[in-house]
């Protein structure tokens, strides 16, 4: 399954639920419990989204999977790529060398650096993706703040809109 992550701002209520969940979902055990005492024998346990607070509205900060992603281009090994045309954009740790180029050009403040001085940044939850389910974070979210569309839906939209345009002028 391949689609997007729509975000609407006015419902979050900053309760974190996406943030736990994805920290989970990327922790080894996959389960809370478990993932806490992970991170409390030194493993990290980092979420690949936040909540940012601006004036008082809380806003999911996740990577938006850019079209032409800047990240990747810069990348000097390569080891940022989108998966397929729709797919997500991805960083396969073991070819990262900490350069940091991708954190430069990234408009949302995205990659973020590990203690072993590799990026990590949202994988829209890729194995999750393969088994035709949402990315954590949407399944955790109660407001419906985050939405996984499927890419067929979202073209369809811009379909209709685009015929839609034709039809006014």
């Amino acid at each position: 399954m391949r689609g997007t992550i729509l975000i609407n701002v006015e419902n979050c209520m900053k309760c974190k639920r996406c943030v736990i969940a994805c920290a989970v979902e990327h922790s080894e055990s996959k389960t809370l419990l478990a993932a806490l005492e992970e991170a409390d024998n030194g493993k990290e346990v980092k979420p690949r989204i936040s909540i940012g607070v601006f004036g008082g509205i809380g806003i999911p900060i996740q990577c938006r999977h850019c079209e032409n992603a800047q990240c990747a281009a810069v990348c000097p090994t390569g080891a940022i790529e989108r998966l397929g045309k729709a797919g997500p954009v991805v960083i396969h740790p073991e070819l990262c060398i900490g350069c940091r180029s991708c954190q430069v050009v990234c408009h949302f403040g995205v990659p973020q650096l590990t203690t072993t001085g590799q990026v990590f940044k949202c994988d829209m939850c890729i194995e999750r993706l393969n088994e035709d389910r949402v990315p954590a974070c949407v399944e955790a979210c109660p407001t419906y703040t985050l939405r996984f569309v499927p890419y067929e839906e979202e073209l369809e939209k811009k379909a209709s809109k685009s015929v839609l345009d034709r039809l006014r002028t």
